[in-house]
């Protein structure tokens, strides 16, 4: 159990367990049961790096697939592309359906074009894929997505050190419709570790996805582990349930030192400063 509630998604019809599990970042099959085992539901299936996790994800698939959400995606300008790699996931993965499927890294590798979206919602209309998703740094075209486009799900970065997104994109969602799944909230590991001149507390991995978690927009957050060892620790952390006002002014101010390494440093006695 989580110290945080599973959410409800519009369209996937499934409710998510607070962390989804990334798939990409070492963890292996008996990793996936033992997540799945702990009640993780979503398993994000980027495709490189993912084979140790392929049999444990193909097994949650066969036994929980009423409770299991599958997240992929492909890049690409084109919309056959598209259809193709759906399909080869269908037969990789041995299931019917796909619960969200993204355009990663929207505006590097892939284009949201008439051709793409008229082909991704041509497969929901075949059962194929059930949600419609976005991979997406850019927050101003992310607030434009969220407010009229055809998507049911935004991936944004969302960490203490890079929090626009509490701003420029999360009040423009409409999460009676549409969802949010943040990532990085390590924000790559550098949450994980003292910037030069920090005298403060660090925080370890749970209370980075603790912080995301604890924006009411963000419906679950990925988590990466390498290791049984990395996904228990991460999810006994969660048991500890959403920060207080105090944690997130701690969070932040961090954050604003990482981000802008030549203000002051947090407080030699380690007690947060008020939010900025």
């Amino acid at each position: 159990m989580s110290g945080f509630q599973e959410r409800q998604l519009p369209v996937v019809g499934k409710a998510a367990f607070p962390l989804g599990l990334a798939c990409n970042y070492g963890i292996d099959s008996d990793g996936v049961r033992a997540a799945c085992d702990a009640g993780v539901n979503c398993l994000f299936w980027p495709g490189m790096r993912c084979r140790p996790a392929r049999e444990g994800v193909r097994a949650a698939l066969a036994s929980r697939r009423e409770r299991i959400i599958l997240v992929a995606g492909t890049g690409g300008p084109f919309g056959f592309h598209y259809r193709a790699r759906v399909e080869a996931l269908l037969r990789e993965l041995n299931t019917d359906y796909i619960d969200v499927f993204q355009m990663f890294w929207l505006g590097v590798t892939s284009w949201d074009t008439r051709g793409v979206l008229d082909t991704l919602q041509q497969l929901r209309a075949e059962g194929k894929i059930r949600a419609l998703g976005v991979t997406i740094h850019d927050r101003a075209r992310a607030a434009r997505l969220a407010a009229d486009s055809p998507l049911d799900m935004l991936q944004v970065r969302y960490n203490a050190v890079h929090r626009g997104a509490e701003t420029e994109v999360f009040p423009h969602v409409p999460l009676e419709r549409r969802f949010v799944c943040a990532y990085t909230a390590t924000s790559w590991r550098q949450l994980l570790r003292a910037p030069r001149g920090w005298q403060g507390k660090v925080p370890d991995a749970a209370d980075c996805y603790r912080f995301s978690l604890s924006h009411p927009a963000v419906a679950f957050t990925l988590t990466g582990p390498a290791t049984r060892a990395q996904l228990a620790d991460n999810l006994a952390g969660l048991q500890r349930g959403p920060m207080t006002e105090e944690e997130l002014a701690w969070m932040r101010q961090l954050g604003d030192v990482i981000h802008h390494p030549g203000r002051p440093r947090g407080p030699a006695s380690g007690a947060p400063a008020p939010a900025p």
